[in-house]
């Protein structure tokens, strides 16, 4: 297997809708992220939380479930049971918050901080290595793919709102790729 610069080499990425695209590239970075740090007793969605819980800490802050919720894009309820997990493992407490008492309040206990703080050098040994076909971290194309990204995170997705293209120009493309399709 050779090591090609090309993009997506051998992959039939360089065919692959954008969506298909972020799908591959979500799954691989969960895989690796679910490999690396799986020898801490950590699963991607619990590194996701105690990495959220270590940061929100250093800002000050001791966040509610739900506030985690929507800090990570995970569903409520998944952070719940993440929670419950983590708390069983001794590396997350969970307590009434004294202003909300439905509200449950999370923090990392010492051993989860210890274990937390292996976590992210780990992963961030997995994030240089990803980014570097762009340069590295902190290089200019990196920084505009992670804005890239946000945007596309902030635009709103409803799969049964009106489509915003022109069908008319899409079409026609297909159509064009469908016939030199059937004439090869």
């Amino acid at each position: 297997m050779s090591k090609d610069s090309g993009a997506g080499s051998g992959t039939g990425s360089e065919k692959a809708t954008p969506g298909a695209l972020v799908w591959r590239l979500s799954m691989k970075w969960r895989v690796a992220v679910d490999r690396a740090v799986a020898p801490l007793g950590l699963t991607h969605a619990q590194y996701v939380l105690v990495a959220s819980l270590y940061g929100l800490r250093r800002a000050g802050e001791r966040p509610s479930q739900r506030r985690l919720a929507d800090v990570t894009g995970l569903e409520p309820l998944y952070v719940s049971k993440l929670a419950r997990a983590l708390e069983a493992a001794g590396l997350v407490e969970r307590d009434r918050d004294p202003r909300d008492p439905r509200a449950v309040q999370l923090a990392l206990t010492e051993q989860g901080r210890e274990v937390t703080g292996r976590a992210i050098k780990v992963v961030q040994g997995l994030l240089r290595q990803l980014l570097a076909p762009l340069g590295g971290l902190d290089s200019p194309r990196a920084k505009e793919f992670s804005r890239d990204l946000a945007t596309l995170l902030d635009a709103p997705l409803d799969p049964f709102a009106p489509t915003v293209h022109d069908d008319n120009e899409h079409e026609d493309e297909g159509e064009d790729q469908d016939n030199e399709t059937e004439q090869s």
